[in-house]
């Protein structure tokens, strides 16, 4: 597995065990047995995959034969990189980018983060003369609170009938959004096993009328449990981006999170230190949870510190009343610098080839 894992799927960069293609290995009296499993409709494909994966396989000591069982199924849509038109392996047709927010723990203000962040791409993007392309996919399962801190209430629509029927996605502030809160009363606890919840994320990636986007931010739940494996066996990311507040306390368990995407090789696109810092009335900053946590752990991940979100009461209560900062005070300085993570956020995701963000 781990020599599968050097492997590349024809035309990205994700190895063949993280884009959950590998079915079975087995190795005996120096035969090693893979068995795949894809979804493709170039014809070339197929063969190369199984020559790099015999080259592979070969290459280890051991084995004098690899034997690769291949079963080909035709793909709803090109396995082709983002683009006019395109559409990757395992994502909806139509989302060019998705991106997951993660922390390692909870309480480090992650949805707060994702919603103004996700308010703050819909800003930037229409400025360009692409509104209405971002989408946020709440799957914090067993607290969603997406619904409340953007402002939307009741019952997203159905769209079809029987098995073929979709969602479609709730609007506000130039965001689509999905999430579990909408689907089940205020007040009724989600008791689920791990098979429930890898379900509704499945469903809400493959079940949910998106339509044209430029980016889809997905909200996890914290730790590194079943929905972010769930996700990232079910949609192809092009990154995620972790929050984490300065304390030790959080940043120890956000390099985790950290972790447990590069192991899955989805690449890390930056660290987001919210909670920096609080300014009173009078000007002076206090760094009430510490500093250089962000810097920290972006450093030990290999990536960037995005930016430092402010401790303010406005956040709280943008979130509150549905009114995110990012719009509800498009002038202040927090709203500032969702702004300035969400231009670097695109600018990391702007890829040579692809079309611009």
């Amino acid at each position: 597995m781990e020599r599968l894992r050097k492997v590349k799927y024809p035309g990205f960069s994700r190895d063949i065990v993280s884009f959950g293609l590998v079915k079975s290995v087995a190795f005996e009296d120096g035969v090693a047995r893979v068995s795949l499993a894809i979804a493709t409709n170039d014809p070339k494909v197929p063969k190369q995959l199984k020559d790099d994966v015999e080259a592979a396989l070969r290459s280890l000591e051991g084995v004098r034969q690899a034997v690769v069982e291949l079963s080909v199924q035709a793909a709803r849509a090109p396995a082709a990189g983002p683009g006019p038109g395109g559409a990757r392996m395992g994502a909806p047709k139509g989302i060019l980018r998705s991106v997951a927010i993660a922390s390692g723990k909870g309480g480090v203000g992650k949805s707060t983060f994702a919603v103004n962040l996700a308010c703050a791409l819909a800003q930037v993007l229409s400025a360009r003369g692409r509104p209405g392309r971002v989408g946020l996919m709440d799957i914090d399962i067993y607290g969603p609170s997406v619904p409340l801190m953007i402002g939307l209430h009741g019952r997203p629509e159905v769209e079809g009938e029987g098995p073929a029927s979709v969602l479609v996605p709730m609007e506000r502030h130039g965001v689509k959004v999905m999430s579990m809160g909408f689907l089940v009363d205020e007040n009724t606890p989600v008791v689920w096993r791990g098979p429930m919840v890898m379900k509704t994320v499945q469903q809400f990636v493959q079940n949910v009328k998106w339509g044209e986007l430029d980016v889809l931010l997905v909200d996890l739940p914290p730790g590194t449990g079943d929905a972010q494996l769930s996700l990232v066996q079910t949609l192809p990311l092009d990154g995620a981006v972790i929050v984490t507040t300065p304390q030790l306390a959080a940043t120890q368990v956000a390099l985790k999170g950290g972790l447990m995407f590069q192991k899955v090789n989805v690449p890390l696109l930056g660290v987001a230190e919210n909670m920096s810092h609080f300014v009173d009335p009078s000007g002076q900053k206090h760094l009430l949870f510490g500093s250089g946590g962000g810097i920290a752990t972006a450093e030990r991940l290999g990536t960037v510190l995005l930016g430092q979100v402010p401790l303010i009461p406005a956040i709280r209560e943008g979130g509150d009343r549905g009114m995110p900062i990012a719009v509800g005070e498009p002038e202040s300085h927090a709203a500032g610098v969702f702004r300035a993570i969400a231009e670097a956020l695109l600018a990391a995701l702007d890829r040579p080839g692809s079309r611009p963000l």
